[in-house]
């Protein structure tokens, strides 16, 4: 043997027959071989090419991954008539989960692409989340599916990271009686936006138990209940100008909320399946 052609066909990217193959040649003192691997193989005319092209080769495997029945027949029909060897990669383990869950697989090209995709857009909700956490960012409101405000320790922070692992990119800003909100706050469809607020008591049990955690004297005025209670008070002028929805997160569980939320954002039209 001079040299094997071995062929790679798959309905998806191939990367599955690839490394398989490269870890059992791994298992051969050789190098006398060349992969040919052809990705999105979907229709029998394109199959069709490729196993012409292979029959005129002198030493060849084709190696293939195919979800679609009658692609994977032919590929059979072929191999007996030309006396190629072939090897199925993924019918007989198709065929043992099809017993053993006792269901039968639905053979659907692209769906382990659709899972990829969801989940990189996973990531980049969380990513969004991340980087436009506590207003660093005030473009990133313009560019948000949701925008969370409320005042400190409303659980803005937890509640979009629960939601960007639902892959929707959420931006929040921190409502402070000193700091006038940026003007893009201002410029997004008051159907995007909601608001969060806690009880006083709430607040101060929070905010309390947080400057303990920092080393700080817990008699500070950020944990004070007059602060609070001023701080609540902007921040309902705020959201009254906002025109948005308000959401009161005392004893609720961040899942609650999030239900809440969704549920906000599904009457108003917006659907993130």
């Amino acid at each position: 043997m001079e040299e094997l052609k071995i062929y790679i066909i798959s309905d998806s990217l191939g990367e599955t027959g690839e490394i398989i193959l490269k870890a059992a040649i791994s298992q051969f003192k050789t190098d006398k071989y060349e992969i040919n691997r052809y990705s999105h193989i979907t229709d029998i005319i394109k199959l069709e090419k490729i196993l012409k092209k292979a029959s005129r080769e002198d030493d060849v495997l084709v190696i293939y991954t195919l979800v679609n029945e009658e692609l994977v027949s032919l590929i059979n029909e072929f191999a007996k008539r030309c006396e190629i060897p072939t090897l199925d990669l993924l019918s007989p383990l198709l065929n043992a989960l099809s017993e053993t869950l006792d269901n039968k697989p639905i053979r659907k090209s692209g769906n382990i692409r659709n899972l990829d995709e969801a989940y990189f857009s996973r990531v980049a909700a969380i990513e969004f989340a991340v980087k436009y956490d506590d207003g660093k960012d005030p473009r990133g409101f313009l560019e948000a599916d949701l925008v969370l405000v409320g005042v400190s320790r409303t659980s803005k922070t937890p509640l979009s990271m629960y939601l960007a692992n639902k892959n929707i990119k959420v931006a929040n800003l921190p409502l402070v009686n000193e700091i006038e909100p940026p003007k893009e706050i201002f410029e997004i469809p008051k159907k995007r936006i909601i608001g969060l607020t806690n009880s006083p008591e709430k607040l101060n049990a929070i905010r309390e138990v947080r400057l303990k955690s920092l080393g700080l004297r817990e008699n500070s005025n950020y944990a004070s209940i007059s602060r609070i209670l001023d701080e609540l008070e902007y921040a309902d002028k705020i959201m009254k100008r906002l025109g948005c929805p308000i959401i009161d997160v005392s004893n609720k569980a961040i899942e609650e909320t999030a239900d809440n939320v969704l549920s906000l954002l599904d009457k108003n039209g917006i659907s993130f399946e």
